[in-house]
C-alpha cells in the first residue's frame, strides 16, 4: 500500500492533467474504502489546490482533502490556494474553489471571506453562469449559519459587506439562469428556515450564545430580504412559473414566508429589533396590518400555488399544501385555503412513493385542524385517528393525539355557545363523535387491548380537559394558535364553568375504561378518575341535586343530575372491573362524593341498592389475596384506601356503619391483617360509636371532599415497585410533554425580546469568560465554554489580544487534553495559526472536543509566536513531507521550500479545568421518588465543609430582604448548577437546614445528594458584625462508584465547583480534633462552673469569718459572685426557647405587617 500512496504523490506531482486525475480517483476509491490517505492530502494541497490545475483536478481535489484530516498548515495552504483561483482566468476553476469555501472551518473562514469580500462580490454578478450559481450556493450554505453570525458580531465591516451580499443574492432570484435563479431561491429560504430552526448550525456543530446583537443581526437580513421579496413579489412568481416543475417547489417557501411576515407585521417587529437603541418595540395592537394591498397580495401567491396542488409529484403537492396552510391564517385568511390543502396532502397517505413521509403529513393536519370549517373538522376526526394509530414514533403520536383532542374539546365548546345563542345545533360535534370509528369504539369497550392506544387516547382526552380548566395564556391576535385559544375563550366566556359541561361528556364517553385489564398500568384510568372526582367537587355532588331556589342554574341542575346518574352507573359497573387496584381507587372516587342521603331507605335490603354493591366490593376487597406481612405489594395501600373510605361512609351514614362494622369486626379477626391494619380497623369501630350516639358530631371521623385524587406515584408513600409503573411514567411524560407543549409552549426568543426589549433578563446571559495567560505576557488569553450534552461535545473558545505595540505575524495556539476528552479526528492536539495580529485587536478561534464520560477535565492551551516570521530556507524531501522519488524511479531529486519562523517564543497557559457539574444535567423526581431510590444506589460517599457568614449587620439585612435566609448565602450558587432541587427543610431557631438534590451524569449514572448543615458561633468575634461558621455534611450517593470515585479524588475541587470556591474541605481528623477541642473545654467550663458553685456555697456559710480574716491580712474583702447556678443543659434549654420566643415574634410582626 506504502508503494500505490508513493505512486499517486508522483503523479500528483507530474504536469499530465490525466495523471493527476486518475491519481486523485484512485486516492477517492482508497478513502471510500476507509484506508487513512492523510499521507497524500498534503500533496494534494500543494500540487493541485496551491498550484495551476484544471477544474477537474481541482473538484476532485477538494472531494479528496474533505474526506480526511488537514493540519493547520495544510489548511493555510487550501486558503491560499482558493485566494489564487479567484484571478484565475478559468472560470470554472474558480467555481470549483468558492464551492470549497463552505467547508473552511470557522476559525479560519471569517479572514478567508474578510480578504476576497471583493473578489466574492465580482463573482456574483460575474458573466459565467457556473461560477455565479458556484458562489450563491456557497454563500447560502455558510451565510445563514451560526458561526458566520458570530464573526459579523465581532466585525462591522464583515457584517455591512455580508448584508451587500445578501442583498446580491435576492437580486440573483430574478436572473437569466434557471440554475442560478434555483440556487438563489434556496439560499433566501435557507436563511429564512435558519432564522426559526438553526438546523443547518446544529449539523455544522455551531454553538451560538443568543444575545440581543446575534438576534439583531439575523432580524435585519431576514426582514430586508422579506421587504424585497414583498416588493418584487409579481415578478418573483412570474419567474417560478417559467422554472422547471423540480426547481418551482424550491420557491415556494421564500414567497410564502416573505408574504406572511409582510401580512402579519413580522416585518416591522424585525426591523425594530434591528434598529433597536436599547427601547421597548411598540406593541403591535395598535398597527393595522389588514388592509387591502396586503391582502390582495397573498390572495396572489395563494392563486400562482393553488394549481400545483394537483400536480403528480409528491413532495410538490406536500409543499405548496403545508405552505397554503401557513398562508391561511394570515389576516384576510380564507378556510377554503386550508380544506384544499389538506385535502390534497391526506391524498398522499396511500401513495407508494410518500410512505416515508406520513409522519410529516399527520403533523402537517393536525396542527393545522383549526383552520377548517367545522364540518370538515369533525368529518376528519375517523380518518386522522386510524392516521394516528400508524404512526411509529411515540412522541409523534402523542403530539397528534394532543392536537386533535384539543380541537374536538374547541369544536365542543364552540357548538355549545352556538346552541345557547339560539342557533341550530350541528351533527357530530360533541365528544362522543371522536368515538364513532369501528375499531376505536371496540377498543373501547373491550377488556383487554393488545396495543396502548386507548389508554393514550384516554389520557390525552382528560389531561387536555385539566388544560382547558386552567387560565388560557395570553396570545397575540396574530399567528396559529389565535384561532384556537380565541374560541375556547369564546366558548368558555359565556361562563366559568362551562369547561365542566365537556369535561362531562368526556367522563361519560370514556366511562367502560374502568373495566379494563391493562396489565398493570393504570395511568388512563387513574387520569380518568381524578377527572371525575373534580367534576363531583365543582358540583358538590355530596349535597345532591340544587334546586333553583338555591340560585342553581337550569344548565347547572342539568349537569348535576347527568352527574348523579354517571355515578350510579360506575356503581353497577364495580361488579365488572376486573383488577383490584382499579376496584378500589373506584370506590374511593365514588364513596367520597356519592349522595348517602339520597337513598331510598325502602331499598336497604335490595341487592341493586348502591350502597349495598359500595359494602360488598369493599368485602371483596378486604378479604382477597395472601396475608400483607407474605407478600410486598400494592395490595396495602388498596386496603388503606377501603378503611379510609369505609370510615367516611360510616360517618355519614348510620346504615352504612352498620353494615361497615361487620365487614371490619370480620377482617380484624382474620389472618389477612397485621397489627397495624387491626388497630385501624379498632379505630374506625370505635368512631362509628361514637357517631352513632353523637348524630351531631359525625365531622368526627369525615373528612370534607377536597377533589383531590390521591393514587398517583407522586403522592403515595406507601408503594410497592411494580413491572408495569415504568410503562406508566413513560407514558406519563409522553402525554404531559405532548399536551404542555400544545397548550402552553415556551415563548420564543424572538417573543422574548418583542415583548420584553432588549434588555430581557429572560434570555441566556453569556458564559463566564476565565482569564488563562499571566499578568505581564505579551498575549492576553481568555477563554469561555459551551456544552451539549445530546451530542457530548464540549467547544472552547480562546480570545486573544495582542498587549504589545507591535505586530506578531503569527501565533500557533495549541490545545493540548486532561481526561476524558478526545478531539474527533482523532488528533493528539489541536493548533490554530493566526496571523497579524495587530495590537489590542482581538482574535477568537475555537476547538470543539468529544468527553466520553464522567471524569476531571482540562485543556492545556499554549501560544507558540515567532516574532521573525518572514523568511524562507530550502529543506529535503523529508521536511516537506516529500519522498524521494530517485529512490523509486531513479528520476529527479526532489526538493521543496519550507517558510523560516525563525526561534518560537512558548508561552505557557492555566490549563483550563472543565468543571465536573457541567457534565451533569438535572434530574427531576419527586421527594417520594427521591427516597425511594436514595436507598437503592449503591455507591456512597460523606465529607464536610464549612463557609462563614454574616449573621447580623449589612449583609445578612440584605439576605433576609432578598427571601434567603443569611446562614445560606454559601449555597447560593448551587440555584445556578445542574442540580434539581428535590426539597429542603430549614430550622431557623437554630440556624441549620437540610436539603436535598438529584441529577444525572451525561451518560445515564443517578446521583443524589444531601446536604445537612447546622450552624457555629466562631471562636473570635471582632467589633464589627458577626461573624457564624456552618458546617456541612455532604453525603452523596450514586449508580456507579466511578461517579462518586472522581469526585472523592479532590473534594475541594468538587466544593468549588458547587460553591464557586465559597465552601472549604475540613479533612475527618480536623473535625474530629475540633469535635474533641470543644468537648474538652465545655468539661472544663463545666468544671469550672461546678467549682464555682462550691466554693461560692461554702463561701455563703461562713461570710462574716472570711471577710475579718482578709481584713485582719490587710486583704480588701472580695466581690460577689456573678457566675451562674445554672447548669450546662438548663442555660441550653434557655437559649433555645428564647430563640424560639424571638423567632415567634418575627413572624406575628411580620404577619401583622403584611395584614
Amino acid at each position: 500500500m506504502d508503494s500505490v500512496f508513493a505512486q499517486i504523490r508522483i503523479d500528483l506531482a507530474s504536469n499530465d492533467a490525466l495523471r493527476q486525475a486518475q491519481a486523485l480517483l484512485t486516492a477517492l476509491q482508497h478513502a471510500a474504502a476507509g484506508k487513512d490517505i492523510s499521507c497524500i492530502s498534503r500533496a494534494a494541497c500543494d500540487e493541485i489546490i496551491a498550484s495551476p490545475a484544471g477544474a477537474v483536478c481541482k473538484k476532485l481535489a477538494f472531494d479528496l482533502i474533505r474526506s480526511t484530516r488537514l493540519t493547520a498548515d495544510q489548511w493555510e495552504t487550501v486558503c491560499r490556494g482558493i485566494k489564487n483561483d479567484f484571478d484565475f482566468p478559468d472560470p470554472d476553476v474558480t467555481a470549483a474553489g468558492v464551492s470549497f469555501l463552505a467547508a473552511i472551518p470557522s476559525w479560519r473562514l471569517g479572514k478567508l471571506i474578510t480578504e476576497c469580500s471583493k473578489e466574492i462580490s465580482d463573482c456574483i454578478v460575474a458573466e459565467n453562469d457556473n461560477l455565479r450559481y458556484a458562489i450563491i450556493e456557497t454563500l447560502g450554505s455558510i451565510l445563514a449559519r451560526d458561526d458566520m453570525v458570530t464573526l459579523c458580531e465581532a466585525s462591522g465591516a464583515l457584517l455591512d459587506k455580508v448584508g451587500v451580499w445578501w442583498k446580491q443574492i435576492g437580486q440573483s432570484m430574478l436572473d437569466a439562469s434557471d440554475a442560478v435563479s434555483r440556487v438563489a431561491f434556496e439560499a433566501v429560504g435557507r436563511l429564512f428556515s435558519e432564522f426559526s430552526t438553526k438546523r443547518m448550525s446544529r449539523l455544522a456543530g455551531d454553538k451560538l450564545i443568543p444575545s440581543e446583537n446575534s438576534l439583531a443581526i439575523r432580524s435585519n437580513w431576514v426582514s430586508a430580504m422579506c421587504k424585497l421579496m414583498w416588493e418584487r413579489r409579481n415578478l418573483l412568481m412570474a419567474r417560478s412559473l417559467v422554472l422547471p416543475t423540480e426547481s418551482f417547489r424550491v420557491t415556494v417557501f421564500p414567497l410564502v414566508f416573505a408574504v406572511k411576515a409582510v401580512a402579519t407585521g413580522m416585518v416591522e417587529e424585525l426591523q425594530a429589533i434591528s434598529g433597536n437603541d436599547g427601547t421597548a418595540p411598540a406593541p403591535i395592537e395598535g398597527k393595522d396590518f389588514v388592509n387591502a394591498e396586503r391582502i390582495l397580495g397573498v390572495s396572489d401567491v395563494v392563486s400562482n400555488l393553488v394549481p400545483s396542488l394537483s400536480s403528480l409529484e409528491p413532495a410538490l403537492v406536500f409543499e405548496v399544501g403545508v405552505n397554503l396552510l401557513s398562508l391561511a391564517d394570515v389576516p384576510g385568511g380564507k378556510p377554503e385555503w386550508a380544506s384544499a390543502s389538506v385535502t390534497a396532502i391526506l391524498t398522499l397517505w396511500d401513495r407508494q412513493e410518500f410512505v416515508a413521509g406520513r409522519e410529516s403529513i399527520i403533523k402537517a393536519v393536525v396542527q393545522n385542524l383549526q383552520l377548517l370549517d367545522l364540518h370538515m373538522q369533525v368529518s376528519l376526526f375517523k380518518r386522522l385517528l386510524m392516521m394516528v394509530r400508524n404512526l411509529r414514533l411515540e412522541a409523534d403520536r402523542m403530539h397528534a393525539l394532543a392536537c386533535i383532542c384539543r380541537t374536538v374539546l374547541c369544536v365542543d365548546l364552540f357548538a355549545k355557545e352556538s346552541v345557547r345563542r339560539g342557533q341550530k345545533p350541528l351533527p357530530g360535534t360533541d365528544v362522543a363523535s371522536l368515538f364513532e370509528d369501528p375499531k376505536t369504539k371496540e377498543d373501547l369497550h373491550s377488556v383487554r387491548s393488545p396495543g396502548l392506544f386507548r389508554e393514550e387516547l384516554v389520557s390525552c382526552l382528560v389531561e387536555s380537559c385539566f388544560q382547558l380548566s386552567l387560565p388560557l395564556p395570553k396570545q397575540s391576535p396574530l399567528g396559529t394558535e389565535s384561532r384556537v385559544i380565541g374560541a375556547l375563550a369564546y366558548g368558555t366566556g359565556y361562563e366559568a364553568m362551562s369547561w365542566t359541561q365537556s369535561a362531562l361528556e368526556v367522563v361519560e364517553v370514556c366511562r367502560p375504561c374502568v373495566r379494563w385489564d391493562c396489565e398493570g398500568r393504570t395511568y388512563a384510568m387513574d387520569c380518568y378518575l381524578k377527572l371525575l372526582v373534580r367534576l363531583c367537587h365543582v358540583y358538590d355532588t355530596r349535597g345532591g341535586v340544587k334546586k333553583v331556589k338555591d340560585g342553581a342554574s337550569q344548565e347547572q341542575i342539568l349537569n348535576e343530575t347527568r352527574l348523579q346518574k354517571l355515578q350510579r352507573q360506575l356503581v353497577k359497573d364495580l361488579a365488572e372491573v376486573t383488577t383490584t387496584r382499579i376496584l378500589a381507587r373506584l370506590i374511593w372516587a365514588l364513596a367520597e362524593h356519592f349522595d348517602l342521603d339520597g337513598l331510598d331507605p325502602l331499598l336497604a335490603d335490595d341487592p341493586e341498592d348502591p350502597l349495598n354493591i359500595i359494602v360488598a366490593n369493599i368485602h371483596k376487597i378486604l378479604f382477597s389475596g395472601e396475608p400483607p406481612l407474605n407478600t410486598a405489594t400494592n395490595r396495602l395501600q388498596d386496603i388503606q384506601a377501603v378503611l379510609l373510605c369505609s370510615q367516611h361512609l360510616g360517618s355519614r351514614y348510620p346504615r352504612a356503619a352498620q353494615l361497615l362494622t361487620k365487614e371490619l369486626e370480620d377482617f380484624r379477626n382474620s389472618i389477612l391483617s397485621d397489627s397495624v391494619i387491626k388497630h385501624q380497623c379498632r379505630l374506625i369501630v370505635q368512631v362509628f360509636k361514637y357517631t352513632s350516639k353523637h348524630p351531631e358530631a359525625r365531622w368526627v371521623g369525615t373528612a370534607s371532599s377536597s377533589g383531590d385524587y390521591p393514587f398517583s406515584h407522586h403522592k403515595l408513600s406507601v408503594q410497592y415497585f411494580d413491572a408495569s409503573a415504568a410503562q406508566d411514567r413513560k407514558l406519563e411524560d409522553l402525554v404531559h410533554k405532548a399536551v404542555q407543549e400544545l397548550w402552553r409552549p415556551a415563548p420564543s426568543e424572538l417573543t422574548l425580546l418583542i415583548t420584553k426589549a432588549a434588555g430581557s433578563s429572560l434570555l441566556r446571559p453569556p458564559p463566564s469568560t476565565y482569564t488563562v495567560s499571566g499578568s505581564s505576557d505579551p498575549c492576553y488569553v481568555e477563554a469561555y465554554h459551551l456544552t451539549d450534552a445530546n451530542d457530548g461535545r464540549l467547544t472552547l473558545h480562546v480570545k486573544v489580544l495582542n498587549m504589545t505595540e507591535q505586530v506578531i505575524n503569527r501565533v500557533d495556539v495549541r490545545i493540548g487534553l486532561i481526561g476524558a476528552l478526545h478531539f474527533m479526528d482523532g488528533s493528539a492536539q489541536a493548533v490554530r495559526h493566526l496571523h497579524h495580529l495587530m495590537s489590542q485587536d482581538p482574535v477568537l478561534c475555537s476547538v470543539t472536543v468529544n468527553v466520553s464520560r464522567f471524569q476531571r477535565c482540562a485543556l492545556c492551551v499554549q501560544l507558540i509566536y515567532y516574532p521573525s516570521h518572514n523568511g524562507m530556507s530550502v529543506g529535503d524531501a523529508d521536511d516537506g513531507d516529500f519522498l524521494d522519488e530517485e529512490a523509486v524511479h531513479g528520476v529527479r531529486q526532489l526538493k521543496t521550500s519550507k517558510p523560516n519562523h525563525g526561534e518560537p517564543v512558548v508561552l505557557r497557559c492555566q490549563p483550563y479545568h472543565v468543571p465536573l457539574t457541567e457534565l451533569l444535567l438535572p434530574h427531576r423526581c419527586s421527594p417520594v421518588e427521591f427516597f425511594r431510590i436514595w436507598p437503592s444506589l449503591p455507591a456512597i460517599s460523606e465529607f464536610t465543609g464549612v463557609y462563614t457568614y454574616e449573621g447580623s449587620g449589612f449583609r445578612a439585612t440584605a439576605a433576609v430582604e432578598s427571601g434567603t435566609p443569611p446562614f445560606l448565602t454559601g449555597l447560593k450558587t448551587l440555584v445556578d448548577k445542574p442540580f434539581y432541587q428535590v426539597c429542603s427543610h430549614i430550622l431557623r431557631t437554630v440556624a441549620g437546614f437540610q436539603s436535598c438534590y438529584s441529577a444525572k451524569t451525561w451518560f445515564g449514572d443517578v446521583m443524589g445528594m444531601m446536604i445537612f448543615g447546622a450552624s457555629e458561633m466562631s471562636r473570635d468575634v471582632d467589633f464589627g458584625d458577626e461573624t457564624t461558621t456552618m458546617v456541612c455534611k455532604f453525603v452523596l450517593r450514586a449508580s456507579s462508584a466511578s461517579v462518586l470515585e472522581e469526585i472523592t479524588e479532590d473534594l475541594q475541587y468538587w466544593l468549588d465547583n458547587l460553591s464557586d470556591g465559597a465552601i472549604q474541605f475540613v479533612p475527618e481528623d480536623e473535625m474530629q480534633a475540633a469535635a474533641t477541642a470543644k468537648l474538652k473545654k465545655s468539661m472544663e467550663q463545666m468544671a469550672t462552673f461546678k467549682a464555682a458553685a462550691a466554693a461560692a456555697h461554702k463561701v455563703s456559710s461562713t461570710p462574716k469569718e472570711q471577710t475579718d480574716e482578709n481584713v485582719a491580712n490587710g486583704e480588701k474583702p472580695s466581690e460577689p459572685s456573678t457566675l451562674t447556678t445554672f447548669s450546662a443543659e438548663e442555660i441550653e434549654h434557655r437559649a433555645l426557647q428564647s430563640a424560639v420566643l424571638q423567632e415567634w415574634e418575627m413572624f406575628r410582626a411580620k404577619k401583622a405587617i403584611k395584614v
